[in-house]
């Protein structure tokens, strides 16, 4: 796919991903990627496009936090969902989980976005796109990122212990339907961006959810601290 990709992503999924990754489509990606690349500013940085992936193995994964598109604004993105790099303003769809959090589990919102903790303990945070155009949300949706993002959800799904995928929104409810295996745990709620989070995003505990859901199956809570 990229130079990238050899050098961050997680042996394991690396073995996961090697028939999806050498279809005529994920070339044809490539070669839209590069061509996006010479011409505008991409986000995430190429070394970052696959970090979802480089903190645990498919089977280390407990659970998926689905987003859509990378943030496009210049310096947020860099590879997992919703999270944004060190130092920069925190955007509103992550303010409002940080609120939930709070009314939640009683953690006060951090002075910083980056979720990179919560992915070290095997919370996978996936964008169905893996990178976007500067300024240009769903650019690079359509162009065959689905394909290879839909393989990583339905490996997940293959895991012989619980996951907890979290849906939030439409986009990520459209996913659903590859989450075959009855041991894993849905949760579904609003998208919280400022348009819809006042429609059932707040209040729905998925944090505290999240937890006893893995406990139930005797898995380890994720830590949500940040």
């Amino acid at each position: 796919m990229n130079t990238s990709y050899d050098k961050t992503v997680h042996p394991q999924w690396k073995e996961s991903l090697a028939t999806v990754m050498s279809t005529n489509s994920a070339h044809e990606l490539a070669a839209f990627i590069s061509r996006e690349r010479e011409e505008f500013m991409v986000f995430p940085p190429d070394d970052q496009v696959f970090a979802a992936l480089s903190f645990a193995s498919p089977r280390d994964i407990s659970v998926v936090i689905l987003g859509q598109d990378p943030y496009h604004e210049h310096g947020q993105a860099h590879g997992l969902s919703f999270s944004v790099q060190p130092n920069i303003a925190i955007p509103p769809s992550l303010r409002n989980i940080f609120i939930e959090r709070e009314y939640d589990i009683g953690l006060k919102p951090p002075t910083h976005g980056t979720l990179t903790p919560w992915a070290q303990q095997g919370v996978l945070l996936l964008n169905t796109s893996l990178t976007v155009r500067e300024g240009s949300a769903g650019s690079h949706a359509k162009k065959g990122w689905e394909e290879i993002t839909d393989h990583i959800i339905r490996t997940v799904d293959d895991n012989t212990e619980r996951c907890v995928f979290i849906l939030w929104g439409a986009h990520a409810q459209a996913k659903k339907k590859l989450i075959t295996q009855r041991h894993h745990a849905i949760l579904e709620a609003p998208h919280p961006s400022p348009l819809s989070a006042y429609r059932g995003f707040f209040g729905s505990a998925p944090f505290s959810r999240t937890n006893a859901l893995l406990q139930e199956a005797g898995r380890a809570p994720i830590d949500w601290s940040l």
